[in-house]
């Protein structure tokens, strides 16, 4: 049998998150197929087809699909369903928004956030905040999965040469209808895809104070800007810099954490990455118990000196 991989895209190109997805799929064994249900969405699947280890497209094209709403989506894979023994979606917003719906549907377990394939019905998922490592056997036909997209290399996005095979779409669900969507405007890499994050935390003291420290070194370090979630409780970072179980998983090359304690919840969302510093002044802070690089110091003084060592 056959994996799934059900794609995230703005209908004209392919989201890196599926590029993971795709690497856990392949892992699963047998070929990997690639779901593009979207509106004008052509060229999407034409990038879909490009992407190292897909043997198969199915394009399903409606306007009902164009903004990714989860009852349309989720009644698209349920129609070719039978034909996969994987369902993969990767664990975003979306994805986690159409994975239960499927898996409902379907009578089976959902197996969530996986971050490692053992075999093809056994997979490793974090539970307590990362705190322990889960191995899950699945005995169900079908299994369907969110992938921890951080866990997984992304698939080369050129090189394969997958068919494009056009899929006869639902329906409109009518259960639901894009009403609008206010899209934030940023210059600066996404948080999720950033190869270097600079996060604060509650001891940045105010949101004046937050963007005059850290941003100048984002700037410099050509990184995204995160939060802890007692920064934007207090209104200091926007909702969705936030960083952590409830917030963005994120594994970035290089993640600063300045005036973050490091709480359980935080330290969920950004411990793998690849090099972590922390600068706080209280030694007894958890997030040192995590960091490559520890610098005991008030960061009001250590970040501006640091921005000036940066040149």
């Amino acid at each position: 049998m056959a994996a799934l991989v059900v794609a995230e895209h703005d209908n004209a190109s392919i989201r890196g998150a599926t590029l993971n997805t795709v690497t856990a799929a392949v892992q699963c064994g047998g070929d990997v197929h690639v779901l593009v249900a979207g509106a004008n969405a052509g060229e999407a699947a034409k990038a879909a087809a490009q992407i190292a280890g897909v043997a198969k497209v199915i394009h399903a094209e409606g306007e009902h699909f164009e903004h990714g709403l989860a009852e349309n989506v989720a009644a698209q894979v349920l129609a070719i369903a039978s034909n996969y023994s994987h369902i993969l979606f990767p664990a975003t917003a979306s994805g986690k928004n159409i994975a239960p719906r499927v898996a409902a549907k379907l009578d089976v377990g959902q197996i969530s956030d996986v971050t490692k394939v053992d075999s093809p019905d056994t997979f490793e998922r974090p539970i307590y905040a990362g705190n322990a490592i889960a191995t899950v056997q699945s005995s169900d036909a079908t299994k369907v999965i969110t992938v921890r997209t951080t866990a997984f290399d992304p698939a080369a996005a050129t090189g394969g040469s997958a068919s494009v095979e056009s899929a006869n779409a639902v329906g409109d669900s009518g259960k639901s209808a894009f009403v609008g969507s206010e899209i934030v405007k940023n210059d600066r890499p996404e948080l999720t895809a950033a190869k270097i994050i600079v996060s604060g935390g509650r001891a940045m003291g105010s949101s004046e104070k937050f963007n005059a420290v850290l941003t100048p070194l984002a700037d410099k370090l050509g990184a995204a800007l995160g939060a802890s979630r007692a920064a934007v409780d207090a209104g200091y970072a926007p909702n969705d810099w936030q960083v952590g179980q409830t917030g963005k998983i994120v594994a970035p090359q290089l993640y600063v954490a300045c005036g973050i304690s490091g709480a359980i919840q935080h330290l969920a969302g950004m411990k793998d990455s690849k090099v972590i510093v922390a600068i706080n002044k209280d030694p007894e802070a958890p997030i040192f118990s995590v960091a490559d690089y520890g610098l005991e110091a008030d960061l009001f003084n250590a970040v501006p000196e640091l921005i000036r060592e940066l040149g």
